[in-house]
């Protein structure tokens, strides 16, 4: 049994299945890639983060924050290419630690991977919904009650979940029923329907520095670090910098933890080598691409911010647009609202995008059901069974759950996943250095060293509360693997067939 835990995956085998009949179409370049990675990133990250960290817990300094953080993706995203060149299908970080960590390791970041992109994708829903509701105030005036928020929510400052009275948060399912149709009918359908909400956020990001810009105060950048340079946790247990009266760490580096969730998506482009026309070279393309886009659009935005309003005055709930209203500049901030609309729905495209096809490869794999998870359209040639499966439950988290509460999970999840792809390429280099590397991590073992030790980092900084939320999921986890999993893996049957 041991044994089977830490088998590894063949690459030989990997490089087999990719001739297989039941493949994914190969329709997207290196512009659709990119904006796919940009479309996973911008979004939520300028449009809900930014106004509640640089208020709550960096002030200023969360330019730094940004930029931590997206030093820590770069290291992963080199790591990431290069197994996205090598083995170019279904999976990201899930098929990279098969062929490299072993079975179990493989299960527990296809499962990370899941919740990563679910509960993102339900966390995002519901912003989606708020900003829809500020477009069509002025035409409609305010939404009822009982259809205007999910029933619960978790209030930070008190702790706990609480009721709101309502009873659905009905824009964030029908907008997560429209995704879901969307995806079923094709990668490339959705590919050109995200580059469209990609074209009209970026220009309504662009709009908020190139204006912001003439309304900023240095003055407003002083004190640059109010929470200090670090606020760092070990397991819960404080290390160094302040905390906040309900013992969280705040500083620069606890920002940097927190607005993690910005960065979310990246690592999506890798999950579509699949469908890449020329995965070597076009994968590593919009990984590296879209994250260099995305931390200098992310950095700007908050100069932008900070600068135009003292950090204790943002807004924590619509820090950009509430800007420009107290800029004296309301008419932006309908401008805003809709490129926030237009911006958070293509972060939802791409998670939930995502998602289904981590499940299709450990279908694949025989993880999962293959007739359910591995069923690909004979028409659309996407999975979309998984895909609609991923749709019901990111609907019924979004519509009727307190996503505050499980909101931290996804940037523990997803720290956790970069570590595992970064060992996984030291690990790959000592095992197969003769492997054809079409894309080469720079400067191995440095940057995968470094990837490791910087994402450690971020976690450590996050409350403990977060570890055991991730534990419990991973617990939920074991017991599927070892229930069907281990019984019905690939490797369970070669080990059954013999040598």
């Amino acid at each position: 049994m041991t044994n089977q835990l830490f088998a590894r995956k063949p690459l030989s085998l990997l490089l087999e299945e990719m001739k297989g009949e039941n493949r994914l179409r190969r329709v997207l370049g290196p512009v659709q890639l990119t904006a796919l990675g940009i479309g996973a990133v911008i979004g939520a990250g300028i449009f809900v983060v930014t106004g509640e960290a640089a208020n709550q817990t960096a002030g200023p300094a969360l330019m730094l924050s940004y930029g931590v953080a997206g030093i820590a993706c770069v290291f992963a995203a080199l790591c990431y290419a290069e197994f996205a060149s090598m083995v170019p299908v279904a999976g990201s970080a899930y098929t990279y630690a098969y062929a490299t960590l072993g079975e179990l390791f493989a299960w527990i970041i296809g499962w990370d991977l899941v919740l990563e992109y679910a509960v993102g994708a339900a966390t995002v829903a519901s912003g989606w919904s708020s900003y829809f509701k500020q477009v069509i105030h002025p035409l409609v005036g305010d939404v009822p009650d009982a259809i205007a928020r999910a029933p619960m929510v978790y209030d930070s400052m008190v702790g706990k979940v609480v009721s709101t009275g309502s009873v659905i948060d009905l824009f964030a399912v029908l907008i997560v029923a429209v995704v879901t149709a969307v995806l079923v009918k094709g990668i490339a359908e959705s590919a050109s329907f995200n580059a469209t909400m990609v074209f009209v956020k970026v220009a309504a990001v662009l709009f908020v520095i190139l204006v912001g810009s003439f309304y900023v105060n240095p003055e407003n950048w002083t004190p640059f670090a109010p929470y200090g340079m670090t606020g760092i946790n070990f397991f819960g247990t404080h290390v160094s910098g302040q905390m906040d009266p309900g013992g969280r760490p705040i500083g620069m580096l606890a920002g940097a933890a927190i607005i993690f969730f910005a960065y979310i998506g990246f690592d999506s482009v890798s999950t579509h080598a699949e469908e890449a026309k020329r995965p070597q070279r076009d994968v590593p393309i919009g990984i590296v691409a879209s994250l260099i886009i995305c931390t200098i659009l992310y950095i700007a935005v908050v100069a932008v911010l900070t600068g135009m309003v003292p950090y204790q005055q943002i807004d924590r709930s619509s820090g950009v647009s509430s800007a420009f209203q107290h800029a004296g500049l309301p008419w932006a901030e309908v401008i805003i609202a809709s490129a926030g609309v237009a911006g958070i729905t293509s972060v939802l495209l791409v998670m939930m995008l995502s998602a289904p096809r981590v499940f299709l490869a450990m279908s694949r794999d025989g993880m999962l059901p293959p007739s359910f998870f591995g069923a690909v359209h004979p028409r659309f040639r996407t999975p979309w069974k998984s895909t609609i499966l991923v749709g019901l439950f990111v609907a019924a988290l979004s519509g009727f759950l307190p996503l505050g509460y499980l909101l931290s999970l996804t940037n523990i999840g997803t720290l956790l996943a970069f570590v595992i792809v970064c060992a996984a390429v030291l690990i790959m280099r000592k095992k197969h250095p003769e492997a054809e590397r079409p894309f080469r991590c720079p400067m191995v073992p440095l940057v995968p060293i470094l990837g490791i030790l910087s994402c450690l980092l971020l976690m450590f900084s996050l409350p403990a509360a977060n570890w055991w939320r991730l534990g419990v999921w991973l617990l939920i986890g074991f017991v599927i693997y070892f229930l069907y999993s281990r019984r019905h893996s690939v490797m369970a049957r070669l080990a059954r067939a013999g040598p």
